[in-house]
């Protein structure tokens, strides 16, 4: 009787130990794999913003020469800008540059 006790207990401790590093195994595993989510999730937003700002100020934000020429107006009022620096004939305020205009983070 002894024995099959002892065997008994032998066998089931070796299997707890068994179940309880596949469950650390699996729950090491499911962090690890988190956080490299996280990690890769934080660095492509990164990316995504970078890759979008020098997209913008490269980009007119807009069709037809109020958004396209030279110098703007800043309220981009309808057959304004320029090739040179000026005053917008619709609304009267001063023409700025296009780059400086779209490098500000001008955004609609």
């Amino acid at each position: 009787m002894m024995l099959v006790l002892s065997f008994t207990f032998a066998f089931t401790s070796c299997g707890d130990a068994a179940t309880a590093t596949e469950a650390a195994t699996e729950a090491a595993t499911e962090a690890a794999t988190e956080a490299a989510t996280e990690a890769a999730t934080e660095v492509a937003t990164e990316v995504a913003a970078e890759v979008a700002t020098e997209v913008a100020a490269e980009t007119p934000h807009g069709e037809g020469k109020e958004h396209t020429s030279a110098y703007v107006c800043p309220m981009h009022c309808a057959d304004s800008g320029s090739d040179q620096e000026g005053e917008c004939p619709t609304c009267g305020m001063a023409y700025v540059a296009q780059a400086d205009h779209a490098e500000n983070g001008h955004k609609h």
